[in-house]
């Protein structure tokens, strides 16, 4: 999805494309909503959400959240273009998207939610991890899209923190429904305002635009929503990160079958490995582990 929207920046306004992505993805998933109450009901499983108050309230902050994020990142990567003089490249706007890592984890102090020793452990490792990985250079010196990915990172980080308050007894699949009809309502009406819509760019791009409204939005992060119900907040911040890990393997993969791998440094490589690191200290409290071996020892 991140090199989608890279693609895509310049040809179409950003809201114009979140709106449709969002729109296709709400499309998806009421109708899996759907086919999976009929299902529920004819097997007479209970499926009635006891808190439709809850789902609503959730439903449109977490879609004010994913869109105020999503495009403000969106205007973030149009710096990557040579439309928009290049001043940053693809590596620094995912680093300095991927600082939700540390927001998170400070965002939930506020909340009363402190995070064990190990989670702030991970969390420098992920970061120096993900320095390593995205080959940070700086671009062309400091610009508005920095500022614009920085905001991006705040926004997604009061969305992983507000998933975390409302998907308890939520159904994951509705609720992700609902967030991306807020985000589809709220990116068209400044699309209408803002961008000057062509059906010409949307026709080019209709594929990518089927790939981010079905997989990225309705799939992916739909499977964030679902999975956050059985952990943390900060560990889920960690674990997000890993796309870049991803894209760094998916670049070999692509390259090995292309015929051209692209040239990638040894510190990328020891990032990936610190990445790694970092979810299994986000998983396991160490600290814990050796205070119990002490006390079985005394």
């Amino acid at each position: 999805a991140f090199i989608v929207q890279g693609a895509v920046a310049s040809k179409m306004g950003a809201f114009t494309f979140n709106g449709i992505r969002a729109f296709i993805a709400a499309a998806v998933l009421g109708l899996t909503a759907l086919v999976s109450d009929g299902i529920k009901k004819t097997k007479g499983i209970e499926y009635k959400t006891t808190d439709k108050k809850g789902l609503l309230l959730g439903g449109l902050l977490c879609g004010i959240a994913l869109f105020a994020a999503s495009n403000v990142q969106q205007y973030g990567m149009y710096g990557t273009t040579e439309a928009g003089g290049s001043v940053l490249t693809e590596g620094d706007s995912a680093f300095i998207t991927a600082l939700y890592i540390i927001l998170v984890p400070i965002g939930s102090l506020f909340l009363r939610k402190k995070p064990t020793p190990n989670i702030w452990i991970a969390v420098v490792l992920a970061l120096v991890g993900l320095f390593f990985i995205c080959n940070v250079t700086g671009g062309r010196g400091f610009s508005v899209y920095h500022v614009e990915l920085f905001a991006c990172a705040v926004g997604f980080t009061f969305h992983i923190l507000l998933i975390d308050h409302f998907v308890k007894g939520q159904d994951g699949i509705k609720l992700s429904c609902l967030q991306f009809f807020v985000m589809g309502v709220l990116s068209t009406v400044c699309a209408l305002i803002f961008d000057e819509i062509s059906f010409a760019a949307i026709g080019e791009c209709i594929w990518q635009l089927l790939y981010v409204g079905i997989f990225s939005c309705g799939v992916a992060y739909t499977l964030q929503m679902i999975a956050q119900k059985g952990t943390n907040a900060s560990v889920v911040s960690i674990l997000l990160s890993l796309e870049s890990v991803f894209a760094l393997l998916c670049e070999l993969v692509i390259g090995l079958i292309s015929g051209y791998v692209k040239p990638h440094t040894p510190l990328q490589l020891v990032g990936c490995g610190l990445m790694v690191l970092a979810i299994i200290f986000a998983q396991v409290n160490f600290f814990d582990l050796f205070k119990n071996k002490n006390k079985q020892n005394e």
